[in-house]
């Protein structure tokens, strides 16, 4: 394929969105493909290119209507060579569908589409999505096609690729001798590990009074909850408001979740909203069992009863329940386990690059 696949992403941050932005530009550049990154300077994704020497081009991107930032990203684009943008959040879209207008050459956009949420019903919404310049829409979900068919969206403007992970990125992790002495965990106390952001669609209220739930029947078990965000203090008052201290550890946002992964016993995802939850995965890919919501696009990765169980959103006695279950149950828990590391293996990173390569290809021979 010849063209320049241009990445946009305007998070300073790191989350899930930024880790499968960053997977697909490096699996692209191993395939021989051009791949650009362009991103705000000083975010954790320039960060990130750096550290692994692949192209990034640093760009404001102040706000959605940063019209002066759409003109430079068109002096992304090489002469006499093909071009593609690539948004991975709304921003972005807008900031590249400006750039489409500022630029001389027929520029398909492409989107990738992460969350569930509704569509805003405001005209700028409406014109982003439904623009001629975008090609398609990438939903990481089934739910997600659902909802953006909802809204109206041509069905021939949207394709379904499931975000991946690198499977096989935990094999070298293994229980760590010294963990359970780092975070103040006895030795015969079992864990059971979340990795969320610390905001409102994680619904960690719910988790939190599970929690609370779990320990009145099973009170020899740790809950670890990895990540950072917004609500962060506030979830943290609300936790000592329900006598958890010494019962639930918020460890901040952490590159290194393999190792909590590999020391933990069971995996939850408390959501109320989700995109697809590659958490999940990554606790598939550490051989865990795993308990999640019916919450947007998760019971595409769990299998209920197979490698983990699917409990109704917003309610802690259901999400209790199934963990006093797998706390129980060592032999449920062991073969659960070991059906995740099968589960996962249809959402390999190698699955997901292929499949925009393809995408991709198709959009240059339309365009």
């Amino acid at each position: 394929m010849k063209g320049r696949i241009i990445h946009i992403d305007t998070a300073k941050s790191w989350r899930g969105g930024q880790q499968q932005a960053a997977y697909l530009h490096r699996g692209l550049i191993q395939q021989g493909m051009e791949s650009l990154m362009v991103c705000p300077p000083g975010s954790a994704m320039e960060a990130w290119c750096r550290k692994n020497n692949l192209p990034v081009h640093p760009l404001s991107l102040r706000c959605e209507a940063d019209f002066l930032s759409a003109f430079r990203l068109t002096h992304c684009i090489k002469t006499g060579q093909s071009a593609l943008f690539h948004a991975h959040n709304a921003h972005a879209l807008m900031i590249a569908l400006i750039a489409t207008v500022f630029s001389r050459k027929k520029i398909p956009v492409v989107a990738s589409r992460r969350v569930g949420f509704p569509l805003k019903l405001n005209k700028i919404a409406q014109w982003k999505y439904r623009s001629k310049k975008l090609r398609r829409i990438v939903c990481v979900s089934h739910n997600i096609l659902r909802v953006m068919q909802f809204h109206g969206i041509p069905e021939n403007k949207l394709a379904v690729i499931p975000s991946g992970i690198d499977i096989h990125k935990f094999d070298p992790v293994g229980r760590t001798p010294t963990f359970r002495d780092e975070w103040n965990i006895p030795r015969d106390y079992k864990i059971v590990c979340t990795i969320a952001a610390l905001t409102a669609e994680k619904a960690y209220p719910v988790f939190l009074e599970s929690a609370r739930l779990v320990l009145r029947e099973y009170p020899t078990v740790i809950f670890i909850a990895v990540g950072d965000g917004k609500q962060a203090e506030e979830i943290k008052t609300l936790s000592a408001k329900k006598d958890l201290a010494g019962h639930v550890i918020f460890t901040g946002f952490r590159s290194d979740v393999g190792i909590f992964l590999k020391n933990s016993d069971l995996f939850v995802m408390a959501s109320k909203k989700e995109g697809l939850g590659t958490s999940i995965l990554d606790a598939e890919a550490a051989g865990l069992p795993v308990i999640g919501t019916d919450a947007g696009g998760i019971p595409e990765v769990i299998r209920h009863e197979v490698n983990g169980i699917i409990v109704p959103r917003q309610n802690p006695e259901a999400l209790a329940k199934a963990i006093v279950t797998l706390l129980k149950n060592d032999d449920l828990r062991k073969q659960y386990g070991k059906k995740s590391l099968e589960v996962v293996k249809g959402f390999d990173i190698e699955i997901t690059i292929k499949k925009h390569i393809v995408l991709y290809e198709e959009i240059f021979k339309d365009n």
